[in-house]
Order: structure tokens, then sequence, then C-alpha cells
């Protein structure tokens, strides 16, 4: 090893030498892969956003199992199935609860603005403990009041002077579906790509602001076991016992089954895939042209090299050492500019933008696979060069 650091060190930085000694071309190549970077770093903070600020009520539910209907597509969309299946369910040993629980997109006007927005209304039993947020369990009592709801403070809007009222103890109201409605208190959850923000209150709530909903059709079933039972085990069991109208899931798998909705089964989780993509072909394609302009401008000392007993290997190195260096220049920029695109985008949105260290490692893979690949198509004219051509 000490053998290798010191061949390094007496070798010629020759990659370097040539791309300084053009500091114009260097640093419209190092704006190229900036620009590539942060195209990724957006794309994929983006579908991260999408992913976790639709799975974070998934995450504050207080359940082992859920039940849901085979038709369901995602937590905005869950179809409904018969109350009678979460009855059946407390039949099987190591069943602790299991709740019912309701969801629905509903507009809403604005406390504040009077503007009609939409936002995700929930209702579950206020005698059960169903969602593990301090703030809901704290008020679950208070959404037993008829016509009363509690308020997600972390929606998408402007509803700081409605927020401020109701921090200090103040009654707001409001309409939802042609209905008078109190908002009695606040939790924390964020915005998603479902919708605004999100309402929760009792089930019995739910049902006057949807009138025709039967009480008997519910969205969710919340299942908790005993300890030390199984969950693989337990999930056989519950899927086989109810029948084939509901499908059981881990919590795990119904993350994932948010997860895989938006992934596969909406335009903008291939967009984003497809931003991703478009990044890294665009920065394939300028590193290539550094590079095959680089090889073209200095193919006659790359011939000089071949004829003085340099093979291919050797000169090789010298390009792919040139990718390397554009990468790592490149990346810095790359990833100093998406902090300040985050933080303005997670200021507007409520979105959870936030620069992680996986996606920084991942960019940065990226990009030396992007460089290296344009180093190894520059690189064909050089093996092909023959000195007795060049003179």
């Amino acid at each position: 090893m000490i053998g290798f650091i010191q061949q390094l060190q007496r070798r010629t930085p020759l990659g370097w030498l040539q791309l300084s000694h053009e500091r114009g071309r260097l640093l419209v190549a190092l704006s190229g892969i900036a620009f590539a970077d942060v195209l990724m770093f957006m794309q994929l903070g983006f579908q991260s956003a999408l992913f976790e600020s639709n799975t974070r009520l998934h995450q504050s539910m207080q359940a082992d199992m859920f039940v849901i209907s085979p038709q369901a597509r995602n937590l905005a969309n869950m179809s409904t199935f018969t109350r009678r299946r979460l009855y059946q369910a407390m039949d099987i040993p190591g069943v602790k609860s299991a709740e019912a629980m309701y969801i629905n997109i509903v507009d809403w006007k604005n406390p504040q603005t009077h503007k009609k927005t939409s936002v995700l209304a929930i209702g579950f039993n206020p005698d059960k403990q169903v969602f593990n947020l301090a703030d809901v369990k704290r008020q679950q009592n208070v959404v037993k009041l008829p016509d009363t709801v509690l308020f997600d403070r972390a929606s998408r809007g402007d509803y700081k002077e409605a927020i401020a009222q109701i921090e200090q103890g103040k009654t707001v109201t409001t309409e939802i579906e042609r209905r008078t409605t109190t908002i009695s208190g606040l939790f924390t959850v964020g915005a998603s790509f479902i919708a605004d923000g999100t309402l929760i209150t009792s089930d019995q709530n739910f049902l006057r602001l949807f009138p025709r909903r039967e009480a008997s059709g519910v969205s969710l079933g919340l299942v908790q076991l005993q300890p030390g039972y199984d969950l693989k085990q337990m999930k056989t069991a519950l899927n086989s016992h109810l029948g084939n109208d509901v499908k059981v899931l881990t919590k795990a798998e119904f993350i994932e089954f948010e997860k895989y909705y938006w992934q596969t089964n909406t335009a903008i989780g291939f967009i984003f895939s497809l931003g991703v993509s478009m990044g890294f072909m665009v920065g394939v394609i300028i590193v290539y042209q550094v590079l095959s302009t680089d090889v073209n401008s200095h193919i006659k000392e790359y011939a000089t090299f071949k004829a003085m007993g340099y093979n291919n290997l050797y000169l090789l190195g010298v390009v792919f050492e040139e990718a390397i260096i554009l990468a790592i220049l490149g990346f810095i920029p790359g990833a100093i500019a998406p902090l300040g695109l985050y933080y303005v985008t997670r200021n507007a949105t409520n979105l959870p933008l936030y620069m992680t260290v996986a996606r920084a490692l991942t960019v940065l893979t990226l990009t030396m696979i992007m460089c290296i690949i344009s180093g190894a198509i520059a690189t064909r004219k050089l093996q092909s060069a023959d000195p007795a051509d060049m003179f």
C-alpha cells in the first residue's frame, strides 16, 4: 500500500494539468455537471417528499395490522367494506382490538380566507387510541362534541391567524359540506400530495358531514394484537378467516401499498423518475463533450505518448482521471445549491424536503458513473489513434 501511494505521489497529474490549462472549458464543464446534479437532487427530493408526505398518517396510526378493501387504491381512495369483518377479526385468538376508521376527501372553507380547498377528513372512535399523536390523544374528548374537529397546523395554505386564535383558546368556525363546524384543537402531521391538510374528528361527526355514508361501511380497519403473537402467522389467520372481500396488511405493507400507488399508478411518480434519468443523461452528454473536445485537441500529444511506448491503458487512465476530477468538483456546487432550493420549496409547500446523507451519496455515485461513462465513450478515438497517421 505504501509503495502504491508513493507511486501515485511521483505520478504527474496529467489529467488535472490538462483540465486546469483550459479554465474556461473547465468552468463550463463544472457548471454543466452541477446543473445535472441539481436536477437529480431536486427530482429525488420531490420523490422522497412524495412518499414521506403521503405516508406520515400511516406512520401515526396505532395498529399492527390494517384491513382494507381489495378495491382500495390509496389512503384517499380506500373504498369501503362491511364493519362486520372487524367484529369477525375479534374472534381470532391474539387480536386485542379491531377499530373502524372513516376516510374521505372533503371541501371546506378556509376559516381565514374563506376560500374552498380540499382536505382529508378522518373519523374514528374517540374512546379508542388509534393515533400515536400526543395532541390527538390529549384532545380525544373534544371531538366528541357535535360538529367539532381537530385541524392540522402544518397544513398548506394561509392559516396563521386562525391557528393563533385556536392556540389562544378562541372559537374558530368554518363551513364543511354546508355544515357549520368548530375547530377546537390542533395537531401536527403536514401537507401531502393528497390534500392540503387533514381534519380529525369522531366517527359520529364524520357521518354527520357525509349523511349518505352508512356507518356499516368503513374505510380502514386498525387491528392491534396481543403481545407475543407473530405478525406473519396472524396475517395468515386473519386473511383466511375474513374472506376475499377484504385484505389484511402489516403496517410496513400498508406503507408500501401507498408508496406503490404513487410510484406506479400516477403520472407524478413516473415524472420524478424520468427527471432523474434526464439529469443523468444531460450530465453524460456534457461531460462527453468536454472530454471528447479535450481528446481531439490533444490527439497528437496522445499519439506521441504512444510512440514513446506508453500503452492505451495509461492514456485511458489520464482521461478517466479527468472524468473523476470533473465528477468531484462538479458535485460540490451541485450539492450546495439544492440546500437553498429545498428550503424555499419546503417553506412554500410544507412538504418534507430535506437533504439526506443517503441521497447525497446516491447522487455522488450517479455523478461518478455518469463521468466514467462519458470518459469511456470519449476514449474510443484515442484507442484507435496511430502515431504514424498523426504526423
